[in-house]
């Protein structure tokens, strides 16, 4: 029997969005403008930080490597749904359904702790100039951004594994554009109780990194208030701001997707996944580009190198 109802599972029907056909086709357009964005935009942030010698810190270094994050993280999603919407289906394969689950929760935990990876960073800078360094090596950003990629990796195994197992005899239609764990386990009809529980202790394990962004701020700010004067508050501002605001918007949408019962999901949330899949993604490049005199200065100087080639 239980082969029977793995088999009849094949394939699965991404809804979309919101379900509804023209509010489809204004998302449809909507993806079609924000992921070229997305991508072009990460991009040239990592150019100008490979082109740009004066960028070869460890600031600038978890930037391009969370600029790389986001243009995979984009990518699990998106171009399935453009292409979906163009060929006038809403199929996805298990097994594709599976690997798009598998990558969105690993990138999603990578990008979560690049973040604290970078926040951590900026407490070392501010709290300990003199060891800053020493703290923050080139080996030592190695070790951080290889630890995200590990941390998230190990995450999103155990959920593909358990959610591979499961029996799915009933509806095929997955609430959302893209493959998440929560309607998935809405459709299945096999005992989910550990899964539930182990997609929980995921959102615990995803937690862990905004304590640490958390923490890396309270001593940010401490040290800050320790000389307060008008320069140095103004320094630790330029320096994080564009971080905190990165942090705001990515885990204030994680929180409003995740930080609830499973039985409260609803075809509506996948509204909010569009700010978590792609417009956070897209506004990164901005964020981080707009405010940095540094980064300026090499976008400048990397379309300069080009439009003279």
């Amino acid at each position: 029997m239980r082969e029977e109802n793995q088999s009849s599972t094949w394939e699965f029907i991404l809804l979309g969005v919101t379900g509804q056909q023209g509010q489809e086709d204004f998302f449809f357009v909507l993806f079609l403008f924000i992921y070229p964005i997305t991508v072009v935009g990460n991009l040239l942030i990592i150019l100008a930080i490979l082109s740009d010698s004066r960028l070869h810190n460890p600031m600038y270094f978890l930037l391009a490597n969370l600029s790389l994050v986001d243009i995979f993280f984009s990518t699990v999603t998106i171009p399935k749904m453009l292409a979906n919407h163009l060929l006038g289906t809403k199929v996805i394969s298990f097994g594709g359904c599976l690997t798009q689950m598998y990558f969105m929760i690993a990138l999603g935990n990578t990008d979560s702790y690049m973040l604290a990876a970078m926040a951590y960073d900026r407490a070392m800078a501010i709290s300990r100039p003199l060891h800053y360094t020493t703290i923050m090596s080139l080996w030592s950003c190695i070790l951080l951004v290889v630890a995200s990629w590990v941390i998230g990796n190990a995450n999103a195994l155990p959920h593909t594994l358990l959610t591979a197992n499961l029996s799915f005899c009933g509806s095929k239609e997955v609430a959302n554009f893209y493959c998440d764990i929560s309607p998935l386990l809405k459709l299945s009809c096999s005992d989910i109780h550990f899964n539930v529980k182990m997609m929980y202790l995921g959102v615990g394990i995803f937690s862990v990194p905004l304590l640490c962004i958390i923490i890396s701020y309270v001593h940010v700010f401490s040290t800050v208030l320790q000389v307060p004067s008008t320069q140095s508050i103004r320094k630790a501002f330029s320096t994080c701001g564009s971080h905190l605001t990165v942090v705001s918007l990515y885990y204030g949408t994680v929180m409003g997707m995740y930080f609830r019962p499973l039985t409260s999901y609803s075809l509506k949330d996948a509204v909010i996944t569009v700010m978590y899949m792609a417009v956070t993604p897209m506004l990164n490049p901005f964020i981080y580009s707009l405010r940095n005199r540094d980064m300026k200065a090499a976008l400048k100087k990397l379309f300069h190198s080009r439009s003279s080639s």
